[in-house]
């Protein structure tokens, strides 16, 4: 398996572009198969799970095409079965997005129990309830999710037990073709659900309240092909600048929204940073200043990302003071913690809470990732430590980072990989 090397050291400097957003990619690419139409999306981040979310259409028998400017069209009318298999489903939890459209187009889906990052819980049971609510027939036998309906889905009123991104897009998705109106309470009100209701809204469909907790979709009977681009990454900005504040750098961030960031900004202007910000970038210059502690508390949009939680470990190890991060969104989510603590952090963690002690600065050490912000995490402790530090089962930030050793070598960070 590769690993990443990290001679730290190196204030952060310069001009980087943000890539498309991941977790609006995967489902925009699930509602490909919702029309018969050729539906265009552009501004795909190069990752591994969207290599994963296009070999999934392809097992279906549905042929990506890509473009000179790496756009992805897709036309899923040569689509053969309807079937997610372990293979693929193993390695991504999202696949688990293709069982509304499946279900909602087609009336079959049969869909692996998903696998992915090693974080705690995700139950399927909230997707499943939903969709038996719009009159589907789901049993869960042999490691898979078997659903089918007799003709269209049925509108109905869905409360969501616990606020579930997935989940509300799966049904969100469902409701488009589904006879009558669907109201899902208690929905994920991330910008990325509201970027694959905007998207689904330029096929025909007809969906209000997306940003909300309350989505209402009245079903059509079919939906038509369109273009879409899909929205900047704003956990890949944060960590950018998260990796820039604890380096003592000064970097902007450029093809970036602001406006979905405000938690993230706040906490980093906190720690002393001089933030500036634009349309679409993001300037951040700690004018070499060691940062101050913060604390945060992770919970769903529009508080604190808890995808954003190890990074700030990672800046409050090396920050003035002492700040406490509380998880409410996973449990198990502090295995990078342990790590960090091999390189010299004074971090403890008291039931869903890490307690961090800053100290004037981290000793390179090997590490290993244990998921996929976890990985970004030690990325920027190597970065902010001293001499080498090798970060392995780098696997996980390919998940998620678009080239991310060459990005940061572009704002002048000492880092490379190390082939297997």
């Amino acid at each position: 398996m590769d690993k990443l090397l990290i001679k730290g050291g190196v204030r952060l400097q310069g001009e980087i572009r943000i890539a498309g957003a991941k977790n609006s990619a995967l489902p925009i690419l699930a509602a490909t198969l919702l029309t018969h139409e050729t539906v265009q999306v552009c501004n795909l981040p190069h990752l591994f799970d969207i290599t994963t979310m296009l070999e999934l259409l392809g097992c279906m028998g549905v042929q990506p095409v890509i473009d000179e400017k790496l756009n992805v069209e897709i036309d899923s009318s040569t689509i053969a079965h309807f079937s997610a298999p372990y293979e693929l489903v193993k390695t991504m939890r999202a696949s688990i997005l293709v069982l509304g459209p499946l279900l909602a187009r087609y009336g079959e889906a049969e869909v692996a129990l998903p696998g992915g990052c090693a974080i705690g819980s995700r139950p399927v049971n909230l997707h499943i309830s939903a969709l038996q609510a719009m009159g589907a027939d789901i049993v869960v036998e042999d490691g898979y999710i078997k659903a089918s309906v007799d003709g269209r889905l049925k509108g109905a009123s869905i409360f969501m037990d616990m606020v579930t991104v997935t989940g509300t897009e799966n049904v969100m998705m469902a409701a488009t073709l589904a006879d009558g109106v669907t109201t899902i309470e208690n929905a994920a009100r991330e910008p990325e659900v509201v970027d694959l209701a905007l998207c689904l809204i330029e096929m025909g469909a007809k969906i209000t309240g997306q940003g909300t907790d309350t989505i209402v979709i009245e079903g059509v009977k079919e939906l038509k092909g369109c273009s879409y681009s899909v929205m900047p990454d704003r956990i890949e900005t944060g960590t950018y600048l998260i990796a820039a504040a604890a380096t003592r750098g000064h970097i902007k961030v450029k093809d970036t929204r602001p406006d979905i960031l405000e938690s993230v900004l706040s906490k980093l202007e906190q720690a002393g940073a001089d933030i500036k910000v634009g349309d679409n970038w993001i300037e951040l210059d700690m004018h070499g200043k060691r940062p101050k502690s913060v604390s945060v508390r992770t919970a769903p949009y529009p508080a604190f990302p808890t995808d954003m939680q190890a990074q700030f470990t990672a800046l409050n190890s090396v920050a003035e003071g002492t700040g406490s991060i509380t998880e409410t969104v996973f449990e198990n989510r502090f295995m990078h913690v342990h790590e960090m603590n091999r390189m010299g952090a004074a971090i403890r963690v008291e039931g869903n809470t890490v307690i961090v002690d800053g100290v004037d600065n981290l000793k390179g050490a090997p590490v290993m990732a244990t998921d996929l912000r976890a990985s970004a995490s030690l990325i920027i402790a190597g970065l902010v430590g001293e001499n080498e530090t090798t970060v392995d089962r780098i696997y996980h930030i390919d998940r998620g980072y678009e080239c991310i050793e060459e990005k940061l070598q572009s704002l002048g960070a000492q880092i490379r990989r190390l082939p297997a």
